[in-house]
């Protein structure tokens, strides 16, 4: 519109999840017109990161580090591994506070229809991972979609045959949540999965 360096900060923008075409276009004028120095910021601070922050080894979260801190910390608990679908969810659970084990994040869920198999999600380093240190549970923590079920169903079925434990992690009414809001699919979670309280 007002030139084609413009025309490509917009593009640019819109590879951000949720940005279309007007909240692009809205970003770069703010940065452009009210905001020039926050824009030089944060230019250099994804620079930085793009060059910085790469995968870890052990569980393939974001690091910059080859090891991040939490597989790298001997404060954690060894002997439980926390499977998660993406990095996303690794800071959801450390912001609980309530898990002191490791992770490992699959990057993904199975989804045959686009190309996605055990494979490309990790599932082989997973099992190796399983059978080469001294972890006693596997906490499935791929989120409640059709596709996250799937793949707990697979991982389940793949470790079988390993002398651990592998969990589930809870699903159904949420804290606070109405039952006469609560969708069926989540009821009928709630019922299959409920806990024993005597």
């Amino acid at each position: 519109m007002f030139s084609p360096a413009f025309d490509d900060l917009v593009q640019r923008l819109r590879v951000l999840p949720g940005v279309g075409p007007k909240s692009a276009q809205r970003m770069a004028l703010h940065l452009l017109s009210r905001n020039r120095h926050g824009g030089l910021d944060l230019a250099h601070a994804l620079n930085h990161a793009m060059h910085s922050i790469q995968s870890c080894v052990m569980c393939r979260s974001l690091s910059e580090k080859e090891v991040c801190n939490i597989c790298a910390s001997n404060d954690r608990d060894q002997h439980l591994l926390c499977v998660v679908e993406s990095p996303a969810d690794v800071i959801a659970i450390e912001q609980s506070g309530s898990f002191k084990g490791r992770y490992f994040v699959l990057g993904g869920h199975l989804s045959p229809l686009d190309g996605i198999g055990p494979e490309e999600i990790g599932i082989p380093l997973l099992l190796s991972r399983i059978n080469h240190e001294e972890i006693s549970e596997v906490i499935l923590a791929t989120n409640a979609t059709v596709e996250g079920q799937a793949t707990a169903h697979y991982i389940i079925e793949a470790s079988k045959n390993l002398p651990i434990k592998v969990t589930r992690i809870a699903q159904g009414v949420p804290q606070g949540g109405e039952l006469e809001y609560v969708d069926s699919h989540t009821l009928s979670q709630a019922l299959q999965y409920r806990l024993s309280v005597r």
